[in-house]
């Protein structure tokens, strides 16, 4: 039975969530069926974790409980959110509800969700390639990479800049090609969707799934300590992007289970939010020190 679920539930939970929005979407209610899908998800992801885990090691308390809900309410809600509304605020004159440019309106809503996760998933993939490649901005994503175990609760465990850059990577291509908000308010649930999934600690087998989606298999592969296994795997919600741009990593063995990263992110959630802010400082006092 754990072999069929282990098989049926990363697949059949997307697409719960994912009827559950449209249902709430068809109804006029569709912030009400996101947040009854986003937390009945995560209650389930809750309970398979303890009953089926991928990793027992990770069931332990890392201390990181209340700065990761910080991290996933403040955050990341209140970045992605900004984010949204300059995007938005930006495209005025294109009056961002309709589509516009070369975007494909007459396509089925189905269609253009996928061809919209396609165009976004580009901008997240370059945005999450570049803040591990970029040393200023991996001082933000850092932050994220610091959890010493993954589960579904530090899904959500983004600095706030680091939010606000990924998603203005991907909304900006979005209004780019003229998606409309339908379009982009979709894309958003399923990220969200899929980014549970992804990150929980919950024996799942993909299979032929990881050649399309980002999926647990691949995903412990990218908080893997060592820079040439976690420095794959950027897509968020696709897997796309890295095959093309050759990133895509699954080896056959199990992944490590000391997952997180070498730098000195502080424990404590202000100093947290500080952190890349101090970083950046001292560069620019060092340079000053080197121009001297």
């Amino acid at each position: 039975m754990r072999a069929l679920v282990s098989r049926l539930a990363w697949p059949g939970l997307l697409s719960l969530c994912i009827a559950g929005y449209w249902v709430g979407w068809q109804a006029g209610h569709a912030v009400l069926a996101f947040n009854l899908t986003y937390f009945g998800l995560a209650l389930t992801l809750l309970l398979l974790e303890r009953a089926m885990p991928y990793e027992q090691a990770w069931m332990e308390s890392d201390g990181q409980l209340l700065n990761d809900i910080g991290h996933t309410a403040l955050n990341k809600g209140i970045g992605q959110a900004l984010a949204a509304m300059a995007a938005f605020a930006g495209a005025h004159a294109a009056t961002p509800a309709a589509a516009s440019g070369i975007w494909p309106s007459d396509w089925p809503l189905a269609a253009q969700v996928v061809l919209g996760l396609v165009v976004a998933e580009f901008g997240l993939y370059w945005a999450h390639r570049l803040a591990h490649e970029w040393p200023l901005a991996w001082r933000w994503h850092a932050v994220h990479h610091a959890v010493t175990k993954l589960w579904f609760v530090n899904t959500g465990r983004f600095h706030f800049l680091d939010s606000l850059w990924k998603t203005s990577f991907a909304l900006a291509l979005a209004l780019l090609v003229g998606a409309p908000r339908d379009v982009v308010l979709w894309v958003l649930a399923i990220t969200t969707y899929v980014g549970f999934l992804t990150h929980c600690n919950v024996d799942m087998r993909n299979g032929a799934l990881t050649w399309v989606f980002n999926t647990p298999e691949l995903h412990r592969w990218h908080h893997s300590r060592v820079p040439a296994e976690g420095n794959s795997n950027y897509g968020e919600n696709l897997i796309l992007w890295d095959m093309v741009f050759g990133t895509r990593y699954l080896p056959p063995h199990r992944p490590p289970v000391n997952v997180g990263c070498d730098d000195a992110v502080p424990t404590g959630f202000l100093a947290q939010l500080a952190y890349p802010f101090k970083g950046w400082g001292k560069r620019a006092e060092v340079a000053r020190e080197g121009a001297d």
